[in-house]
């Protein structure tokens, strides 16, 4: 065999081996992907149509309360999910059982003082889905739930002029919540020297800047409530303590700090939070631990679960005493 024969036949070898290598890329380019697979594999999964988040308005001895209910596809066949009451904080839902069209989960204890579990029976209807809780104590409430809303619409953020939301004078533009009103103004600052109501902004907002200062005598506890639904954490936490979602700064129950930058008590304090749509930015004593993170649902103590719709800022106090003051609110226009 001449040499220009051999090189022929190495060239034809090579030519072979790519169209194999071909062939097989091609067939793993048009496999589908992990994700895609799973897409199909979901729409399989028995009760997958109700998967999402869902905007809860439960009836308890007659009056509103909002709740929020989040359900997961898990693997082939398990639904999972996270579940906040009218208080406390999310709690995860291991397995969400199904009987033909219903479903039904239950909830160990959080801050409940009873001894058994709270379930929830729900059943899909065409305008969302509606059920009843048997609460911890006993009791049956009936609720409601919606599709709550993505909050992800695309807009130009152009900023209005700043609203300083305390006078530093008197209480004009809030409201208490509760019977016992122990706030007070001294000084030029907003006190909560006792446990007892909250206290709300009269005026409702959709997307913002916050700033506000703030002061913990040992061991107190507030909470600042951004549209009165999602409240993040005032807390007078050790500074040795590592971040939590229920500790200094935290969007309670749902997102961490990246560090726990508190300053202890008896020391003025500040945030500047930012929210635009679900997306928060927490600023901390001039130093971002939470960063353009999506809250999921509303926290537990929210004044209702209406989440497509503006709200107040409310301030907790009754937790412990705690003083605000320089409560600046830059609005979207």
């Amino acid at each position: 065999m001449s040499n220009d024969d051999k090189t022929n036949i190495e060239i034809m070898n090579i030519k072979k081996n790519i169209a194999v290598v071909y062939i097989i890329l091609l067939g793993l380019a048009t496999q589908p992907s992990h994700a895609q697979v799973s897409a199909m594999d979901m729409k399989t999964v028995p009760g997958a149509d109700l998967a999402g988040r869902w905007d809860l308005t439960v009836i308890e001895d007659g009056k509103e309360r909002p709740s929020w209910l989040e359900i997961e596809v898990s693997g082939y066949k398990t639904l999972v999910g996270r579940f906040v009451g009218s208080g406390g904080s999310a709690r995860p839902i291991s397995k969400i059982l199904l009987d033909q069209n219903k479903f039904s989960f239950s909830i160990p204890l959080q801050w409940e003082r009873e001894e058994k579990d709270m379930v929830l029976e729900g059943d899909p209807g065409a305008e969302g889905i509606k059920g009843v809780i048997h609460s911890t104590g006993g009791k049956d409430y009936v609720f409601t739930g919606v599709r709550a809303p993505w909050l992800t619409e695309k807009k130009k953020i152009v900023w209005k002029k700043p609203v300083h939301l305390f006078n530093g004078k008197d209480l004009t533009g809030w409201d208490m919540d509760g019977k016992k009103k122990q706030w007070i103004v001294k000084d030029g600052e907003l006190i909560s020297p006792e446990s007892g109501s909250n206290i709300i902004t009269r005026e409702k907002f959709r997307d913002f800047k916050l700033h506000i200062e703030f002061k913990l005598q040992p061991k107190s506890n507030s909470g600042i409530y951004l549209r009165g639904r999602y409240e993040v954490q005032v807390v007078d936490n050790p500074a040795d303590a590592h971040p939590d979602s229920h500790l200094f700064g935290g969007i309670y129950g749902f997102l961490v700090p990246s560090e726990n930058v508190a300053l202890g008590p008896d020391q003025w304090q500040s945030f500047d939070i930012t929210l635009i749509g679900r997306m928060v930015t927490v600023v901390a004593n001039g130093k971002t631990i939470i960063s353009n993170q999506e809250i999921p649902g509303i926290t537990g103590g929210a004044l209702d679960s209406k989440e497509g719709e503006p709200g107040p800022i409310y301030l907790q106090g009754d937790h412990g005493p705690v003083s605000y003051r320089n409560i600046v609110l830059t609005p979207v226009e």
